[in-house]
């Protein structure tokens, strides 16, 4: 089968891990060359690749097939549109923009192309997700009725990459609660109709720290979304990727980085356990971690290969980036958004 020639653009903390992932965990894919980002260089000579100078002279090397955008939030629109007109194939990272107007110009770049591209959505690939979204749609717990995500840490913007602090990449909602808008959307395999949001920001940078957001789904479901990097220390106990669920038949406790707990009749069962990332020793290039990105980044390469949409699609991104951008524009006016008939 063929291999194809990866580049990536990005070499912060995912940016290694898309190295990472590359060069130990991928079938038929082969890592060529790394630009953008102060760390390169240092990426490039670990893993015996090519720095290039600049994203434009990356993406005119015919030996990448396929591109892995990690890079700020703000940067993303343009880098994958970049790569669309290329010809690359695009697995970029969440979100897929800061905007919906940007989504859309990088869909429409892809389609003119007629590149592949995948979201980084990595929790649908971690343990517990995958068992909550199988026991949802096989009807075990009947048909879902209410959710409760939560993503809550403790640090503020001093525990985030600088970058994150700059208001052109907006706030916390949009890059990191995204992941628990798109489970929303997954798990229930259903759209979210209706946005109602609070929202508060860090006084200095105007960045968005915190956001309480609540949401009507097509199917007649309700579900909440906290998330916050602002928690006085110490954060609460499993919150850092939580959902509560509950159906007509039984309810679901999952923690993303722990266990998966089922309610039937009356009482509680383990359903699935996500083993714990051994951040003190192996850090944060553990096995246990990059199996999420192994499984991420393998889909992307196999749908490139056989020539089909991957699991995670642009549309995916943008449905959870203008549900960010919902939140933020009820906090702003005051009122309830309306994404959907």
């Amino acid at each position: 089968m063929t291999t194809l020639g990866v580049g990536l653009i990005g070499s912060g903390f995912m940016g290694r891990t898309n190295a990472e992932t590359v060069a130990k965990y991928l079938k038929h894919a082969k890592l060529t060359a790394i630009a953008g980002g102060s760390r390169a260089e240092a990426i490039a000579q670990e893993y015996g690749i090519a720095a290039e100078a600049d994203v434009h002279a990356l993406l005119g090397r015919r030996d990448i097939d396929v591109v892995m955008i990690s890079t700020p939030h703000a940067a993303h629109a343009e880098q994958a549109i970049a790569a669309a007109n290329a010809g690359k194939h695009i697995l970029l990272d969440k979100p897929m923009a800061t905007s919906v107007a940007d989504c859309d110009r990088i869909l429409a770049a892809v389609e003119k192309a007629r590149v592949r591209l995948m979201i980084m959505f990595g929790q649908r690939f971690r343990d517990c997700n995958i068992e909550a979204h199988r026991l949802v749609h096989n009807g075990t717990i009947g048909q879902v009725t209410m959710i409760q995500e939560m993503q809550l840490a403790v640090g503020g913007l001093a525990s985030l990459p600088p970058w994150q602090s700059l208001a052109e990449n907006v706030g916390i909602l949009v890059g990191h609660g995204v992941h628990n808008i798109d489970r929303i959307r997954w798990i229930t395999g259903a759209e979210i109709r209706t946005v109602s949001a609070q929202v508060q920001s860090d006084p200095q940078s105007g960045v968005e720290l915190s956001s309480m957001v609540l949401m009507q789904l097509t199917n007649g479901a309700m579900a909440t979304l906290w998330a916050s990097w602002s928690v006085a220390s110490p954060a609460f106990p499993h919150t850092n990727s939580r959902a509560l669920i509950v159906g007509t038949q039984g309810n679901l406790d999952l923690d993303a980085y722990g266990e998966l707990a089922l309610g039937r009749g009356k009482e509680w069962s383990v359903a699935a356990v996500q083993p714990p990332i051994d951040w003190a020793g192996q850090g944060a290039l553990s096995p246990v971690r990059m199996e999420a990105y192994r499984r991420q980044h393998q889909e992307f390469i196999d749908s490139v290969l056989e020539d089909r949409s991957p699991s995670v699609t642009g549309e995916d991104g943008r449905a959870a980036v203008a549900v960010a951008e919902a939140a933020y524009r009820s906090a702003a006016e005051g009122r309830v958004i309306q994404l959907l008939p």
